[in-house]
């Protein structure tokens, strides 16, 4: 059975975010991600950690001016300054937290993709030497045109392209599969054929088209939770949904999921 964490930027909206932490293990969740810790101080999300048994397996980097709606600056030319401090702010975190992936949002393409192309290897790379001594791993993330439009980085095979150039180890691929599937669709086909490469390090699901649990809308998750257990997925399974009512009352999905390999 793939491992879960809550995101709780989108699950359990009914209560204060420092208050979902609790709510998460209750339900059973061990690991958490988020978009973007920096409102609390590093401590305070660490207790929450310790507090209630829980691993930090993942969050954003700044994205820039997020409710300009900017959505990440690396291949934003003449911005670097920016996004080096954004992520040297990521990495302190980080090591705070213990939380060994950041994921890296690549920005509006502002015009020229040629140099955004450019700018977005070089950012990475640099990005990625500083995060390396670190022992973190920085995620880049395919994200659908229809939910963000103009989006630098949309399709799987442009971001194992991309990783090929940018040439750092601790560069892999946030394979979001509602992203995968608005955008390109035939998910298991995608699934073995990346995932045994090695360069998948972390999942997301949620149910498509509207974004809420997974066992809604046009996807079948039960299959494709085996598949991963076929190919050997050991990583993180990030729930990145809206619920559709209650958070916890909207995780029979997930009991389901625990039941069917007791």
């Amino acid at each position: 059975m793939p491992r879960f964490a809550a995101n709780l930027s989108m699950l359990y909206r009914e209560v204060d975010f420092l208050e979902r932490f609790a709510a998460a293990a209750a339900d059973g969740f061990q690991g958490v991600e988020y978009l973007f810790p920096y409102a609390h101080a590093p401590a305070q999300l660490a207790a929450q950690l310790q507090a209630h048994g829980l691993a930090q397996v993942l969050f954003n980097a700044p994205p820039g001016q997020w409710d300009a709606g900017e959505r990440g600056l690396a291949c934003i030319a003449g911005r670097e300054d920016e996004f080096r401090a954004g992520i040297e702010q990521a990495l302190h975190y980080a090591q705070q937290l213990n939380c060994p992936r950041i994921h890296v949002m690549a920005g509006i393409v502002p015009g020229c993709i040629d140099g955004a192309h450019a700018t977005y290897v070089a950012n990475l790379r640099l990005a990625a030497a500083l995060a390396a001594p670190l022992d973190v791993t920085l995620m880049i993330e395919p994200i659908n045109g229809r939910d963000m439009p103009g989006y630098f980085l949309q399709r799987q095979a442009q971001a194992h392209a991309l990783l090929a150039e940018i040439g750092a180890a601790n560069v892999q691929v946030q394979m979001d599969l509602y992203h995968c599937q608005i955008g390109e669709g035939d998910l298991a086909m995608k699934l073995r054929q990346y995932l045994p490469g090695g360069r998948v390090g972390h999942l997301q699901i949620a149910g498509v088209p509207g974004r809420h649990e997974p066992d809604v809308g046009e996807i079948h998750y039960p299959y494709l939770f085996a598949l991963l257990d076929e190919l050997g997925y050991a990583g993180w399974v990030g729930c990145e949904y809206l619920p559709a009512g209650a958070t916890s009352a909207g995780l029979d999905w997930l009991r389901r999921q625990a039941q069917s390999v007791m």
